[in-house]
């Protein structure tokens, strides 16, 4: 199953372009060591020099990219501060004439000097360089990664499917980061000897495909990954405050963990707790009773997004409508569960407009001259009349 989704979806054309350039530098370097021959004479030694010099100036440049532009101008100023100061104090000691220091070593302590004044100033200027204001530029310089509108994606996520219809209805923005450790746990899922943990793993393929095939969507492969940490959450955990980017998951260990760690996390299934329509006391319904209650008596239905609906004295109406009036609803945490009554016939002895729910008289709040009140329904159901 490998290469079903390439790398090339994050750099795109622009990774090979830089896999290009720094072929081409190291090649430069190469040459140059062997025609210009500056260690010993030999083209071959300086050859690889010159390559050597290549590949760490490369391994430089892939560690600097990963710095925002306050820290890069923090440590730029802070680098020229040292050199200058640097200057100063080498003037002031190469103008000593005294016979007891020799010149080379004015020349020593003045290079010593200047490599020492340009790295303390290029520290102390990177880890201060947060402390800059860019927006005092007048807009001329701005950091875009304080402004990277970052998701990570778990493994739970991406299985449960959700995710990618919350994305094509456009209320998912910015990019989506699926680690390479991901893809790993979910390639493992996916050949797993355990046909339920393989057909929940071929899903999870099948929902990153429908994901990298929608347009509208920025899909980024990073290769990031922490050797020194085992565990995948904890791994998510540390990619999330690298990145300063947010999980995404259904974990609700994962949920609480980062929290606890600093990370912002978006939960799925709090999402969609949220998106349940709200049902208040009193109100009217008509649910199907499904199956039997754990109480005596007690009969069970579900609304269209899952939602349990526990209903007394409804055991007699298994398969069959009922309409109901709910009595208290419970948020827990892994949903909400509505209880109710019946909602009984008009009985001999109420007034026009009276209804009886368990003993108790309700009257309705439409005027009984303009006929019988309609009973709220589930948007599943037409309205009905009571």
């Amino acid at each position: 199953m490998t290469g079903w989704l390439g790398h090339d979806k994050i750099p795109g054309v622009m990774h090979a372009d830089v896999v290009i350039i720094r072929l081409i530098f190291t090649g430069i370097l190469v040459a140059s060591g062997y025609v210009l021959k500056p260690v010993g004479g030999d083209p071959w030694i300086s050859a690889a020099v010159g390559a050597v010099i290549g590949i760490c100036i490369i391994l430089f440049e892939r560690r600097i990219r990963r710095a925002t532009l306050k820290t890069l101008i923090g440590a730029a100023v802070g680098s020229i501060m040292g050199i200058v100061g640097a200057f100063l104090i080498g003037s002031l000691i190469s103008r000593q004439e005294s016979p007891a220091v020799a010149p080379e070593v004015k020349t020593f302590l003045t290079l010593a000097l200047t490599f020492f004044m340009a790295y303390v100033g290029l520290m102390v200027g990177a880890a201060k360089g947060d402390y800059l204001e860019l927006s005092a530029l007048g807009g001329i310089l701005t950091d875009k990664a304080s402004r990277r509108d970052l998701k990570i994606l778990d493994t739970s996520v991406i299985i449960d499917g959700r995710i990618a219809d919350v994305a094509e209805t456009g209320f998912l923005t910015g990019s989506l980061i699926i680690p390479h450790f991901i893809l790993r746990e979910l390639q493992q899922v996916a050949d797993s000897p355990d046909s339920s943990k393989r057909q929940r793993g071929r899903r999870g393929l099948d929902m990153l495909n429908r994901l990298q095939n929608n347009s509208s969507l920025d899909i980024q492969i990073v290769e990031t990954d922490f050797p020194a940490v085992r565990e995948v959450d904890l791994k998510l955990i540390e990619l999330g405050k690298q990145l300063d980017a947010v999980i995404v998951t259904n974990d609700f260990n994962l949920n609480k963990v980062s929290q606890l760690r600093g990370v912002c996390v978006l939960n799925i299934n709090e999402l969609a707790n949220a998106l349940k329509p709200v049902v208040l006391p009193g109100e009217a319904m008509r649910v199907f009773i499904l199956k039997e209650g754990k109480e005596y008596n007690q009969g069970v239905a579900y609304l269209d997004d899952g939602t349990m609906v526990v209903v007394d004295n409804a055991r007699r109406l298994i398969g069959k409508n009922a309409d109901i009036a709910v009595t208290s609803v419970l948020q827990t945490t892994a949903g909400k569960m509505i209880f109710g009554r019946l909602w009984e016939e008009p009985e001999t002895g109420l007034t026009s407009g009276e209804h009886r729910i368990n003993g108790s008289v309700r009257r309705q709040s439409r005027d009984s001259r303009n006929g019988p009140m309609p009973v709220r329904i589930t948007d599943s159901e037409p309205i009905t009349e009571s």
